[in-house]
């Protein structure tokens, strides 16, 4: 097989953000840890203080969508360039900070340059790397998130251990290391005719997101009314604007609108993936904060460890293998902790993290991958953009409606539950399966082979 000097430069790059990830999915864990050290030290609120974490979120997910946006007016390699000494920056602000807004500054300017990451990390594969080709490439970012996972919390404990929270500011600024090799392997060209932005559609886009995303943390009606009024006015400005942020013809690729709806589900349950076990593991096990750490460790490394096999699975067998596969385990792991929380020993369930870990990791590169292959390479920049900024602020929203179940008290399916609330976590478990199965059962058969191929669907996005 013959590679092109395209595809060897990609895989230089790749290697290069499978490590900027990690710092990228450090950054946006290691802070919550100290939220409650944050309240007492400023005299504020949780509510406040929890903006060092929303607040990155909330601007780390619009910024995708603006990055693969402007991916198509200028040069890749600049924007990294930008995006990467921003987070840098924003590291020195937040380290230097003596009052909360200083530090709260420093997390939004972080989040306005880490952003770029995820938004070439979907752009670099689509155009270094051919389709057959492509999920290797994805898979090597899903491995640096994983394992930027397993490290956030392990060095915020000991950052935190041994110094003041504001150096958990300082391990982003290593990432102008690796600004250079960027630099040096990223050669693409903007699109020859990229037309203006359209500066209203993103702020009404923004605007939009930061409304829903605010009215599910304090699940205020006012907040979703606003949040309803301006997906409103945005609706209205797609279809008028000459040449809108987002092109209607992008929800009208009906594959594209397809594997953003499974995207927006997915992420409901990895957000569930992420809060509950946590939980579990405390209220119904009784474990410490620390040994709670320790135990989510094994699945984070295992699915850093096996990404890369998915994504070559993907490559060989095609994306509806790999998302079969993924799929299998996910429902796997969640049978398992439906029937067993609260019954089985405690260290079953590190055990059973480690199928719905590989899973998920597994489903987003072939969920990714998929939507790729359904854009206009003109449309893969806020394409992908929106899938990402779709799994962030879904996944964000999600976590505030586990927060309610959770101080639900009821009885729960299996009778072997026990324990504090043992009950509820058998029953989102038992739900996040039956989900999973029908995503599966509609995955196969919008994304089938043999119905759908890339230039086709190309030109449906057009």
């Amino acid at each position: 097989m013959q590679i092109s000097s395209k595809e060897l430069a990609g895989r230089r790059i790749m290697r290069v953000m499978l490590f900027t990830a990690v710092f990228s999915a450090m950054s946006v864990l290691m802070f919550n840890i100290v939220l409650p050290e944050l309240r007492a030290e400023f005299q504020i609120d949780l509510a406040q203080a929890s903006w060092l974490s929303s607040g990155y979120l909330l601007v780390y997910a619009i910024g995708s969508v603006i990055y693969g946006k402007l991916a198509n007016r200028y040069r890749l390699k600049h924007l990294l360039t930008f995006g990467l000494i921003a987070f840098a920056a924003g590291s020195l602000v937040g380290f230097a900070s003596t009052v909360f807004w200083q530090a709260l500054a420093g997390r939004l300017l972080q989040a306005a340059g880490a952003a770029v990451v995820p938004a070439a990390a979907m752009l670099i594969p689509i155009r270094y790397f051919p389709p057959e080709r492509r999920g290797g490439a994805m898979s090597m970012t899903a491995a640096g998130l994983a394992l930027g996972t397993a490290l956030g919390p392990a060095v915020a404990a000991l950052l935190l251990a041994v110094l003041d929270w504001r150096w958990l500011f300082v391990p982003p600024v290593l990432v102008l290391a690796l600004v250079p090799f960027f630099r040096k392997y990223v050669n693409d060209d903007p699109a020859p005719n990229p037309g203006k932005i359209d500066w209203p559609g993103a702020a009404l886009l923004a605007g939009t997101v930061a409304l829903a995303l605010l009215g599910a943390t304090y699940w205020s009606g006012r907040l979703f009314a606003a949040a309803a009024l301006t997906l409103c006015l945005l609706v209205w400005r797609l279809a008028t604007a000459s040449e809108p942020f987002v092109q209607p013809a992008l929800f009208r690729n009906r594959s594209y609108a397809g594997g953003l709806a499974i995207t927006a589900l997915i992420s409901c349950v990895a957000s569930g993936m992420a809060l509950l076990p946590p939980v579990l593991l405390a209220d119904v096990y009784g474990l410490d904060s620390e040994w709670i750490g320790f135990a989510l460790v094994p699945a984070a490394i295992a699915s850093f460890a096996l990404s890369r096999t998915g994504g070559k699975l993907a490559d060989r067998r095609g994306d509806s293998s790999l998302y079969t596969l993924a799929s299998g385990l996910l429902m796997l792991c969640f049978a398992l902790l439906a029937a067993f929380s609260g019954a089985a020993p405690v260290w079953t369930i590190p055990l059973f993290l480690i199928f719905g870990s590989v899973g998920q990791t597994f489903i987003q590169v072939a969920v990714s991958n998929s939507l790729s292959k359904t854009l206009s390479k003109e449309q893969a920049g806020v394409g992908m953009g929106l899938f990402t900024m779709t799994n962030f602020i879904v996944g964000g929203m999600a976590a505030s409606v586990y927060s309610l179940l959770l101080e639900m008290d009821v009885h729960g399916w299996n009778p072997l539950a026990a324990g504090a609330n043992a009950g509820m976590f058998a029953n989102v478990f038992l739900g996040f399966l039956i989900l999973h199965a029908g995503l599966l059962a509609y995955y196969r058969m919008r994304f089938r082979p043999d119905r759908l191929t890339e230039p086709r669907l190309s030109a449906e996005g057009r």
